[in-house]
């Protein structure tokens, strides 16, 4: 299935980089409610990742879509296996991948639009994710790539698929036995809020995180009734660490925005709320809220305890503001020579080495 979305008129202070506005991850704030919710029990194994949402567990499902929001291209890819540009938003590996090598579910999580997929594949799960997408359908619009509604029926099909290999009594084991990772929140707050400025007419903050929250509690719960019980959520990022918000919003010494991780902050506090308030909601299901936005802070501002020296810009072209196709093999500067310098490999998406640091941090809070 190919999907293509219509552009939403922009306005505001990033009209002038509406070819910039891309993809993203998840992450974000901690408090006393968060690290509560990440202390919910997950005795049971993993047989299975199926990944949701944007851009940090994206594998290239934007590949075959009319947008600005792919990397199908050099030099994404750069120090993946062989070099090839698959549709990371890295240079190499991606959060999802990362999570089902340190899970022991396989090496690399292919995108549910790899044309090889093989019975195997389907049965250690795909990824659904779609960079720029949210729990927010306007992100997904605006930004012409697939929504989670839409990821919601590919899961569907891909369920379909997977009953006519296994049979039906194995697939409901694969599937109430998959950890549903998920990433969403970054495009809503970084672009749908504060970029285009469009949810501002109609919303504060504070309204428009609870319009998240409530977004996000439709899509857990369409989950949950089509046999996911396992969750993982990835809150939302510093978005206003990320060079692409620096070079914005961040002044002339390019610090980071604070309202973007205010917001930020507030929503994931509220999220983390709502997960567990689900847990007890939803029989036989762990929902745990899996803290991104701290462990990703502290490598932002503490870079050279984790071995990186740049953390204020990315490995392509400038790195202030190149992302999706405007990183490429023609970017002015091109890329760094050493990516391993670098927190960040373009505006808005880190190296692979900095997720592997990420990762090590995230695994742990599946567990009590």
């Amino acid at each position: 299935m190919e999907h293509y979305y219509f552009y939403s008129s922009f306005f505001g202070r990033f009209t002038t980089f509406v070819v910039l506005l891309v993809v993203l991850h998840g992450g974000g704030g901690g408090s006393s409610t968060a690290k509560a919710a990440t202390k919910l029990q997950w005795n049971e194994s993993v047989l299975a990742i199926q990944a949701f949402g944007d851009s940090f567990l994206d594998t290239g499902n934007n590949n075959h879509l009319i947008s600005i929001t792919k990397c199908d291209f050099p030099p994404y890819g750069r120090d993946f296996i062989g070099g090839k540009p698959t549709g990371r938003f890295s240079n190499g590996k991606v959060i999802s991948d990362l999570f089902a090598e340190a899970l022991g579910v396989k090496g690399l999580l292919p995108s549910y639009h790899d044309k090889d997929l093989k019975i195997k594949d389907l049965q250690t799960g795909l990824c659904f994710a779609s960079g720029g997408s949210g729990y927010d359908p306007l992100s997904s619009k605006i930004n012409r790539v697939i929504p989670l509604s839409d990821q919601i029926e590919f899961f569907k099909d891909y369920k379909r698929r997977l009953k006519r290999g296994v049979g039906e009594e194995r697939t409901k084991s694969i599937i109430e036995n998959s950890l549903f990772l998920t990433s969403a929140g970054n495009n809503d707050i970084l672009f749908s809020y504060f970029g285009t400025k469009l949810r501002q007419i109609n919303y504060d903050v504070p309204s428009y995180t609870d319009l998240l929250v409530n977004f996000a509690s439709h899509f857990f719960r369409d989950l949950y009734d089509l046999g996911a019980r396992k969750f993982g959520v990835l809150n939302t990022s510093p978005l206003g660490c990320l060079p692409f918000s620096r070079t914005i919003d961040g002044g002339i010494a390019r610090g980071c925005a604070n309202d973007y991780n205010e917001a930020v902050k507030m929503f994931n506090h509220k999220l983390s709320s709502h997960l567990t308030s689900l847990s007890h909601q939803l029989p036989h299901s762990t929902m745990v809220y899996i803290d991104l936005y701290n462990p990703l802070l502290d490598i932002i501002l503490q870079s050279t305890k984790y071995g990186f020296e740049i953390s204020k810009k990315g490995c392509c072209g400038s790195g202030a503001l190149e992302t999706a196709i405007l990183c490429n093999k023609f970017s002015i500067g091109s890329s760094c020579a050493n990516t391993s310098e670098y927190v960040f490999w373009d505006s808005l998406h880190p190296s692979e080495l900095a997720y592997k640091a990420l990762v090590s941090q995230l695994i742990p809070q599946l567990y009590n």
